[in-house]
């Protein structure tokens, strides 16, 4: 370990005097892979990484080139992977077909972009579809007018080169697969309340409902789509996983729910509406993604959707997890910042004092600054912690060489 934290400083000087003393994790990883770093050490030595790279940013740029000239022999002859790493199981005649899915809570801030712009650039890269997909299947926690805005904010940072999807729109679709689900059994309707399932859940057993046949599921989800069937919260859809599953959250997980709450785009001509985890399996299937690149917070929600994807005897797309990025310094929650717009702390979505897309765009800021800087952050599991003050320095710093 003394050698490779050696060897990480050496790479974080390198790279942070190469981006105006600011030095950033990805990149260093990569350079350490080559010096023989093991993916499955990540985890392990992650942390340490980390915290030499902040080490290393704290330090001024003359600092950082003093040090470095004692350190450049650590530094090896063999160069360092530039722009994006290659992904696997690439049709070179195809490309890919990769998507970013943000809800229309509210319109894009920066979060989005550091992980959206990931999957575009690997589209730009191979060439192939790129899906904008609006996951707005929960009539509760949906803003109306970000529906124009995220459609705006998509055509200007993906060049107008990603198709928009809207999942309100493929209703009939997702009903559809789970009738199939349900005739080939991999899913029933239950009627146990949310606590007595939570009591199944955590003695690993069975509910009741589980020994329903096809036809009687098929009888209880008529009730669920007919108005003078169940009421809301009366029965889900879920899927026949594992009761004895290590994981509990992967336990006969829900797949779909009734909810009369009035959605913004459809009003009342639906009461049963899918749950993420089907809602994600089905468009992903039928829209044939090939790659996936997500949020290492979605893990458990990946591996429901491949159960999924076995049942219906479909490969599962190739996945890789990012890890968290941490903006010090910095508020991202667009329900907070709709709560300060409405009591007009800020003049709208585009002030200037908030990290929106909306905002930077009037600023002058360019897309292709938002993709260098993703290219830079790259595929790592690894969680990041990047202070406001950093982060615009490197965005800075690409949006005037744009």
């Amino acid at each position: 370990m003394k050698d490779l934290e050696k060897k990480t400083r050496a790479y974080a000087l390198k790279n942070a005097l190469a981006h105006e003393g600011k030095a950033m994790q990805s990149p260093v990883i990569s350079s350490l892979f080559n010096e023989g770093l093991k993916r499955s050490e990540v985890g392990k030595y992650g942390k340490k990484i980390s915290e030499i790279i902040l080490s290393v940013n704290s330090l001024s740029i003359e600092q950082q080139q003093k040090e470095f000239e004692k350190l450049e022999k650590q530094v090896s002859e063999r160069p360092a992977r530039e722009g994006l790493e290659e992904l696997p199981d690439v049709d070179k005649k195809k490309g890919v077909i990769m998507r970013f899915a943000p809800s229309p809570s509210g319109p894009m801030h920066i979060g989005h972009a550091a992980t959206a712009c990931i999957s575009f650039l690997y589209f730009k890269k191979y060439r192939g579809k790129f899906y904008f997909r609006i996951e707005d299947t929960n009539p509760e926690n949906i803003y109306p007018p970000a529906y124009k805005m995220l459609e705006d904010e998509a055509k200007w940072l993906f060049d107008d080169k990603a198709k928009i999807i809207i999942q309100s729109e493929r209703m009939e679709i997702y009903y559809n697969y789970i009738e199939k689900l349900i005739k080939k059994k991999a899913v029933y309707v239950c009627k146990c309340s949310s606590e007595k399932f939570k009591e199944f859940v955590e003695a690993k057993k069975n509910c009741p409902c589980r020994k329903s046949d096809v036809k009687e599921n098929i009888v209880r989800w008529k009730k669920m789509l007919d108005k003078n069937g169940f009421n809301s919260g009366d029965a889900v859809i879920r899927f026949k996983s594992n009761m004895k599953d290590k994981n509990p959250a992967m336990r006969d997980f829900p797949l779909a729910r009734i909810n009369v709450e009035k959605h913004p785009r459809q009003g009342n001509k639906y009461r049963v509406w899918p749950l993420m985890n089907l809602a994600v399996a089905v468009d992903d299937i039928e829209l044939k993604m090939t790659h996936i690149i997500r949020g290492k917070d979605h893990r458990d929600n990946a591996e429901r959707q491949k159960m999924i994807y076995k049942t219906l005897n479909k490969k599962f797309p190739w996945t890789a997890f990012l890890g968290r990025i941490h903006f010090k310094n910095m508020e991202l929650s667009t329900t907070k910042f709709r709560k300060d717009i409405e009591e007009k702390k800020y003049s709208g979505w585009d002030d200037k004092r908030l990290p929106t897309i909306a905002s930077l765009r009037k600023q002058g800021y360019h897309p292709d600054a938002f993709w260098k800087l993703s290219e830079q952050i790259g595929l790592s599991e690894s969680d990041k912690v990047i202070d406001r003050e950093e982060y615009f320095r490197l965005l800075d710093n690409y949006n005037l060489k744009d």
